[in-house]
């Protein structure tokens, strides 16, 4: 296991032993002042309760990351959240710059993405490269509906919004052939087909120039979900990162994938996220997490149940860290 990771697991093992700690105090305190009756030396183990000492540190440490919490709050106000002791060179993109969000599917733009939008487009101008029109299960045509009103509720106008239609025949889906997955040149939304960086590269250049971006996002090179369509925009932007091709003044930026226990725990993972190095972090205030929320209840032919759930529980939909891919 790599050192973050290990450096994860002891956070979070932390944390818990924060959120855990007064049950576990008051069962040790109850079997202490149980003990100590049996032998006389005390009353019964309720006494133990009334003077609190043994549960008093266990409150102390909940009321504290609660508190921290709050204070990572009040500094993010109205902007990017504070950089941590280990947070990289630079504190957040420049002030003003035109961004570019590159997604795989719609839907991508809110369940992942809705707090650095969200901050964004406050700021300055945001546009949207979607690369494909999510036509999986043949719901192209609605899809691409439901994310041009999912931008509106983000602040993203329609003017901005790209929706890239790479189809392939019906007949090709099932199954696929292993010649398909080599000879494809476009972009379906099929998690069993491999996007040609190469092709993803060259689009999101032209749209640069186009737009006159100064700032790319995307997903790292796990994609959040580990989507395959998710990992193959990384890698186009890394093609242009590593080959020099983006403009001097455009930064490209990654959303930080983390582990699966730390994905749904919501706000209860913005200390871990502000402990770790990165280079901005955005943290939506409770309003923001409502539209974030009116937004993907915008995309209705995704909302099954375990989408439902994830609303409430997912990180992504309250907390944005990045890291600057470097040219």
């Amino acid at each position: 296991m790599e050192t973050g990771s290990w450096r994860d697991v002891g956070l979070i093992c932390w944390c818990g032993w924060i959120l855990a700690s007064p049950l576990l105090c008051e069962r040790l305190a109850e079997l202490l002042c149980w003990s100590v009756g049996r032998a006389g030396l005390a009353g019964d183990r309720a006494g133990c309760y009334r003077d609190g000492g043994p549960v008093l540190p266990s409150r102390f440490c909940v009321f504290f990351y609660y508190f921290w919490i709050r204070h990572i709050y009040r500094e993010n106000r109205g902007g990017p959240g504070p950089a941590a002791a280990g947070a990289e060179e630079q504190a957040e993109p420049r002030p003003g710059a035109a961004a570019l969000l590159v997604t795989a599917h719609p839907d991508d733009e809110c369940m992942f993405f809705a707090p650095a939008v969200l901050r964004l487009a406050a700021r300055g101008p945001v546009h949207l490269l979607c690369l494909s029109t999510g036509n999986f299960y043949n719901q192209g045509e609605v899809r691409k509906k439901e994310l041009l009103q999912s931008c509106a509720v983000l602040g993203i106008p329609s003017s901005c919004v790209t929706i890239l239609d790479h189809r392939f025949p019906p007949v090709l889906r099932r199954p696929l052939s292993s010649w398909y997955r080599r000879k494809a040149s476009d972009l379906p939304d099929h998690p069993g087909v491999q996007w040609d960086p190469e092709l993803i590269a060259l689009l999101i250049l032209k749209h640069i120039k186009i737009r006159d971006i100064n700032l790319v996002m995307t997903f790292d090179k796990t994609g959040v979900s580990g989507h395959a369509n998710h990992t193959a925009v990384y890698y186009a932007v890394r093609r242009l990162c590593s080959e020099k091709k983006l403009p001097n003044e455009c930064q490209a930026l990654v959303l930080e994938s983390t582990n699966v226990i730390r994905k749904y725990i919501s706000i209860l993972d913005l200390p871990i996220s502000w402990l770790r190095p990165h280079y901005v972090m955005y943290i939506l205030q409770s309003q923001e997490y409502q539209q974030a929320r009116a937004a993907m209840y915008c995309h209705q032919t995704q909302l099954l149940w375990f989408r439902r759930f994830y609303l409430y529980v997912s990180r992504y939909m309250v907390i944005n860290t990045f890291h600057l891919l470097s040219h």
